[in-house]
């Protein structure tokens, strides 16, 4: 049993969370939210889960560091500064940070890296993703790390080959692209299809999010798994044993 402090807590996800964590048979160390102290909840804590804010990773992840505990970061529309962030902190902590904690994501991102390295670049990749009116950023930070595994497939960087939304006479198709396009609407919770499109044949890996509960599973499995780990950079697919 782990003791596990929620950060942002009062959202959605904070909800769910603590739900997760006594199914899950551990402690609910606590919870904060913006304008708590994060260090008083890491030092009461084992391990912490962090689904708040780009704004305030960083004091969190100082938090955890300063008090010597590991932390998952499922906060979305993370920048290349926070990656950094939370490099910096992996030298004295683990960290593990993902785009999406469902444990089912895992496995399909697994499969689209699979496919991707095994189809040529005569099928296209178009990525698609339905979210819930509410949610503010787009690409969602699931699309992006599909979009990551499918380049990482085809051994590329997809910085180089992402086509974020289209618009007017834009020309044809490039070859090699990796497509995004993002839905908003209702109260979705978080639906992923990646398309593969070859002349005569279509391949559609999907995975449908029907509650926020898997996305707070697999963080509490994460959490679990991340204790008594040395210091560095960890991923949801080594939680799975991929």
């Amino acid at each position: 049993m782990a003791r596990i402090g929620i950060i942002g807590s009062k959202g959605r996800m904070g909800q769910a969370l603590a739900d997760a964590i006594v199914a899950a048979g551990h402690e609910l160390a606590g919870g904060i939210d913006q304008g708590d102290d994060p260090l008083a909840l890491a030092r009461q804590s084992d391990v912490l889960v962090d689904f708040s804010a780009p704004a305030a990773l960083e004091a969190n992840l100082d938090a955890a560091a300063t008090a010597g505990v590991p932390i998952v970061v499922g906060t979305t529309g993370l920048e290349e500064r926070h990656h950094w962030l939370c490099d910096h902190a992996a030298a004295r902590i683990a960290v593990l940070q993902t785009g999406n904690t469902s444990l089912g994501v895992t496995l399909l991102a697994h499969l689209v890296r699979e496919a991707a390295s095994r189809l040529g670049e005569d099928w296209d990749i178009e990525i698609v993703e339905t979210h819930h009116r509410m949610k503010v950023d787009a690409p969602s930070g699931t699309a992006l790390l599909l979009g990551e595994a499918a380049a990482a497939g085809r051994e590329v960087a997809l910085a180089q080959v992402a086509v974020r939304g289209r618009d007017g006479i834009t020309g044809a198709r490039q070859p090699g692209a990796i497509g995004f396009a993002s839905l908003r609407g209702g109260s979705v919770a978080g639906d992923h299809t990646v398309h593969f499109l070859a002349d005569n044949e279509r391949l559609e890996l999907k995975h449908l999010a029907e509650n926020r509960a898997i996305f707070a599973r697999g963080a509490v499995r994460a959490a679990g798994w991340l204790l008594g780990k040395p210091a560095g950079r960890y991923t949801m697919p080594q939680v799975l044993g991929l």
